[in-house]
C-alpha cells in the first residue's frame, strides 16, 4: 500500500508541472485540483486494482476506529453482551417460554429488517439505496391492493407478512376498508423504516460535532462543502442557486431549532445532510437533533408517503390507469395486456388456500423489476467501494502533505 501511495503521489508531480503544495498559494491550488482529478479517477471500472487496495486500507482504518470507540464505552458494550448472552440462552433452552421467544424473534427480525433498509436508504457514503421505492413502497401497495380485493385486512399469519392470502370469510365478518385502516396495517414497518432513515442521518452530525470540538481537520467532503458555504456568505454574488438553498436550510435550522429540524426532516429533502452537519457544527444537543429527525422522518414524512402510495394504488385507481394504457400511441395495446394479466394473477394468488403452493410463472414485468433491484444493489455496493477508496486516497494525500510541510519547516 505504501508503494501505491508513493506512485499516486508521484503522478501529481509528473512532467514537472507540480511542486510541493507548500511552495505557494497558486501552486497549492493546482496541486489540490490535480489530486482531486486523480481521486475521481479511482473507481472500479477504471482502476480496479488500485481502487480495491485503497478500499481495503480504508476498511481496516474504519474498523480500527470503531474498535477504539467501543473501548471508550466499556460499560455499554458489557451490558449489550450480557443481554445478547441472556437472549441466546433463552432461545436455546426448552420450556414454556419458547412460544413467547418465537413471537418476539419474529417481531424483532421484522423490525430489524425494515430498520436496516431505512439505514441503507439514507447512508451510502455518497449514495443511498432507494429502499422505499424497491421494498417499502411495493409492500404498502401490495397490502392496499389485497385489502380492497379481499375486503379485509385480517390476513392469516403466517404466511403474512411474507405472503398475503385473503382470509376465510366464513370464519369472520368483513371489516370496513379505509385509508386509515390500511395505514394502521403497515404502521410498524413504515415507522421502523423511517426510524432507520433517522439513524442514517447521525454520521454527518457526529462528524461535524467531533470536528468542531476537536478543531481537527476532517476528510469528509460534506464538511468541506459546509466550510466553503460559510466562506461564501461574505460573497453572495458568487453563490449559486443551490448554495442559496443550502444557506436557507442552514438558517432555518439555526433560527427555528427543534421545529426547523422537524420541518427539514418531514419533507423529501436531499439536502438534509446539511441540516445534520449544521446541528453538529453548532453543537445542537444530540436528543434535540435525533428526536426532531425521528419525529419528522418516522412519523410525519412516513404518513405522507404512506398516504400517497395508498391513494395511488387504490383498486379503482389502478384499474383506471391500466385501462388508459391503450391510448398510448403505438405501444399502448402491447403494454396493457401484460399489466392486465399481472393483475388477474395477483388477485388469483390472494384467494388461494393457506399452504397451497404458488405456481411460479415469470413475466417480463417481474423479470424487469428483479433485474432493476439487482442493478440498484450492485450500484450501491460499487459506490460504497469507490467512495471509501477515494476517502483513503484523500487521507493519504493529506498525511503526505502534512509530513512534507513539517519537513520543510524543520
Amino acid at each position: 500500500m505504501e508503494a501505491v501511495k508513493q506512485r499516486i503521489l508521484g503522478e501529481a508531480s509528473k512532467n514537472g508541472d507540480m511542486t510541493p503544495c507548500i511552495s505557494g498559494q497558486s501552486q497549492a491550488k493546482r496541486c489540490s485540483s490535480h489530486l482531486k482529478e486523480e481521486r475521481e479517477s479511482i473507481v472500479l471500472w477504471r482502476r480496479p486494482i488500485v481502487t480495491l487496495q485503497y478500499f481495503i486500507s480504508e476498511l481496516f482504518i474504519s474498523l480500527q476506529n470503531y474498535a477504539l470507540k467501543l473501548l471508550l464505552h466499556k460499560r455499554i458494550v458489557f451490558t449489550v453482551l450480557l443481554v445478547i448472552m441472556f437472549g441466546v440462552l433463552s432461545y436455546h433452552l426448552k420450556g414454556p417460554h419458547q412460544k413467547y421467544v418465537e413471537a418476539l424473534e419474529k417481531k424483532l427480525l421484522w423490525c430489524a429488517y425494515w430498520v436496516g433498509l431505512g439505514v441503507l436508504s439514507s447512508v451510502g457514503l455518497g449514495t443511498g439505496l432507494h429502499t422505499f421505492l424497491l421494498y417499502l413502497g411495493p409492500h404498502i401497495a401490495a397490502v392496499t391492493l389485497a385489502a380492497y380485493e379481499c375486503e379485509s385486512l385480517n390476513f392469516p399469519e403466517p404466511p403474512y407478512p411474507d405472503e398475503i392470502i385473503c382470509p376465510d370469510h366464513n370464519k369472520g365478518t368483513n371489516s370496513v376498508i379505509t385509508i386509515f385502516s390500511i395505514m394502521s396495517k403497515v404502521r410498524l414497518e413504515a415507522f421502523m423504516w423511517g426510524a432507520g432513515t433517522a439513524l442514517g442521518e447521525l454520521p454527518p452530525y457526529f462528524m461535524a460535532k467531533a470536528a468542531r470540538l476537536s478543531g481537527v481537520e476532517t476528510d469528509d467532503e460534506n464538511l468541506e462543502e459546509f466550510e466553503e458555504l460559510q466562506h461564501k456568505k461574505d460573497h453572495p454574488d458568487e453563490m449559486s442557486a443551490l448554495d442559496k438553498v443550502k444557506l436557507a436550510v442552514e438558517k432555518l435550522v439555526k433560527k427555528v431549532g427543534f421545529l426547523g429540524i422537524i420541518a427539514c426532516a418531514s419533507i423529501p429533502n436531499p439536502l438534509f445532510d446539511l441540516a445534520g452537519i449544521t446541528c453538529g457544527h453548532f453543537l445542537v444537543p444530540f436528543w434535540t437533533f435525533f428526536g426532531a429527525t425521528l419525529i419528522g422522518k418516522a412519523i410525519i414524512k412516513m404518513h405522507i408517503q404512506k398516504l400517497f402510495v395508498i391513494i395511488a394504488f387504490n383498486e379503482h385507481q389502478v384499474e383506471n390507469v391500466v385501462s388508459k394504457l391503450k391510448y398510448i400511441p403505438y405501444t399502448g395495446k402491447y403494454l396493457q395486456a401484460p399489466f392486465k394479466e399481472l393483475l388477474v394473477k395477483q388477485k388469483a394468488k390472494l384467494h388461494r388456500k393457506v399452504g397451497t403452493p404458488v405456481q411460479q410463472e415469470s413475466s417480463w414485468l417481474s423479470w424487469m423489476f428483479e433485474k432493476f433491484v439487482i442493478l440498484m444493489i450492485i450500484y450501491f455496493v460499487l459506490s460504497i467501494v469507490n467512495s471509501m477508496a477515494q476517502s483513503n486516497h484523500k487521507r493519504q494525500c493529506k498525511k503526505q502533505a502534512r509530513t512534507s510541510q513539517k519537513v520543510a519547516l524543520d
